[in-house]
């Protein structure tokens, strides 16, 4: 095992509040968004897995050349712990694993190795904004695999971060890269016109 946890990005969902878009296939200065998280990943060095739904060849083809495992997810339609187990399944020898939300466009890949270089392999390190609202990625142990694994539903790792809120250290990340996230075309357009 290496020390830097898997990166599990997860982009299976369906994002029914685009209305027809694939937030996930929205350009970033030329490039889709799920082409930008994965080469931020990447750039970490550590693995990469994606967890993709079945009929989505478009989003397959946004990854072509890409060093990553693809993970497809059968029952993406069930919510979000369909594809976090899928993608952590794939990582049986991880020291841990980092779950990152495909729809942060924020997020660099100075932010996802920042958060690697402070994990300790123990504590569950959590990104924060920089006024101290806590958001993703997130970053479990080992230890945790069985519980995430066991996960169901639309509710992520909610219920696995309330257990062992003991166990929770927040990093705070610069501005609001770690809690913005765009679920609609308004939320895209008023991004966009924030960054001219």
């Amino acid at each position: 095992m290496t020390r830097a946890p898997a990166l599990l990005l997860l982009a299976a969902g369906a994002g029914a509040r685009m209305r027809g878009r694939d937030k996930l296939l929205e350009e970033i200065d030329g490039v889709p968004l799920l082409r930008r998280q994965a080469e931020a990943a990447c750039s970490t060095g550590a693995p990469v897995i994606v967890a993709l739904p079945r009929d989505s060849p478009a989003r397959a083809a946004a990854l072509d050349g890409m060093p990553v495992s693809r993970v497809e997810v059968e029952d993406a339609a069930s919510g979000m712990a369909a594809s976090l187990v899928a993608a952590c399944a794939a990582a049986p020898e991880a020291r841990g694993v980092m779950v990152v939300l495909c729809d942060m466009p924020e997020l660099t890949d100075a932010d996802l190795s920042a958060l690697i270089g402070r994990w300790d392999g123990e504590v569950i390190l959590r990104a924060a904004a920089e006024d101290g609202t806590p958001g993703h990625p997130v970053i479990f142990p080992a230890d945790l695999r069985p519980e995430l694994l066991a996960l169901r539903g639309d509710t992520g790792a909610r219920d696995v971060l309330r257990r062992h809120a003991g166990r929770v250290v927040t990093m705070p990340l610069p501005g609001r890269r770690a809690v913005t996230d765009l679920d609609t075309p308004e939320a895209w357009e008023a991004w966009r016109r924030g960054r001219n």
